[in-house]
């Protein structure tokens, strides 16, 4: 069997990070660009309609509860028992606001914050809150704050399993090559003709084994159309595979030099949300840096929908909708 090629080495990077977290920054509890089999932060308001099985998660799950929540409930105790819950295993306290800090400080109660991801926790409680210029009190990040153990873990509506994970990218690997001038563009950034033909059949046996080719599904989806070329899941329109390595254009006069954002990125066309998990094959598209950025969270008919309303009311208005300045 002959060596399978590697993919060019933006387009690789591209489709590996899809296997990724989005980012988050120190002053937030979650991890930054993990893995998305990493340990799940789930709120305690949540616990009930998301775990069903404690092995649910691949690397387990911290339960996080209000300590307004905690203190001024005596029965809440038997409460977190009867869910198989304790702090310090897999529940910790989460300090959001000044006034809990003040009311219920950690220290007053003999608790520490967290040190480990995995039970014992280290600690009964973590905190993240914010600093309040009016009172000159500086934030208060305690637990999950070092250089090597930074952030508690990720957003739950994230996760996915490694297995997900790995179909996943097989799949998305699957759509590049059925972008428009996929084999062009892969050539121009320096694969073989054979190289090429080699990795396609590769990719495309994997996809046949593990049943991602349903051609069917993926249109039903807005992932490809009737000629299996990948579309925008918004727009529709079909994509370039030019748009894997292509920056997008900046506004004239608002440039900056160290801009990382492609025109293509993933595309999750059921939007992540608590209680589902849409990290998946067949939700899972390519699509335009700006379709992904006006649908957002909302999810692609409630943008459709909202669109719609406001191309009839500049249309009812008298506005012209023309892309002329």
């Amino acid at each position: 069997m002959p060596k399978i090629p590697t993919l060019p080495k933006l387009l690789a990077s591209k489709i590996y990070k899809t296997g990724q977290t989005r980012g988050a920054d120190d002053d937030v509890i979650f991890q930054n660009r993990v893995g998305r089999n990493s340990t799940v932060l789930i709120s305690y308001s949540s616990f009930d309609k998301i775990v069903e099985e404690d092995d649910q998660f691949e690397n387990g799950y911290i339960v996080l509860i209000s300590p307004d929540e905690y203190f001024n409930d005596p029965s809440f105790g038997n409460e977190l028992k009867k869910r198989g819950l304790s702090l310090g295993e897999n529940a910790l306290l989460f300090y959001e606001t000044r006034s809990q800090w003040n009311k219920f400080n950690p220290d007053d109660k003999g608790f520490s914050f967290a040190t480990s991801r995995t039970a014992p926790l280290g600690g009964q409680y973590v905190a993240r809150v914010p600093s309040l210029t009016s009172e000159s009190a500086e934030k208060i990040i305690k637990g999950y704050s070092n250089s090597k153990l930074k952030g508690a873990g990720i957003r739950v509506y994230e996760y996915a399993s490694t297995e997900i994970t790995v179909k996943a990218r097989i799949q998305l690997e699957l759509l590049f090559w059925h972008c428009e001038n996929a084999k062009a563009v892969a050539k121009f950034t320096g694969m073989s003709d054979d190289d090429i033909e080699i990795r396609i059949k590769y990719n495309t046996d994997l996809a046949t084994k593990f049943e991602l080719d349903n051609w069917d599904e993926l249109k039903v989806m807005r992932i490809i159309n009737e000629n299996k070329n990948t579309i925008c899941p918004l727009c529709l329109k079909p994509l370039s595979a030019n748009g894997f390595f292509s920056k997008v254009v900046q506004a004239i006069g608002r440039e900056v030099p160290d801009l990382t954002i492609t025109e293509l990125n993933l595309f999750h066309i059921k939007e992540l949300r608590i209680g589902e998990y849409n990290h998946k094959p067949y939700n899972l598209g390519w699509g335009h840096h700006h379709c992904n950025v006006v649908t957002k969270d909302a999810g692609i008919m409630e943008t459709l929908v909202w669109m719609k309303e406001v191309i009839e009311l500049n249309e009812k208005s008298g506005y012209k909708i023309t892309s002329d300045i």
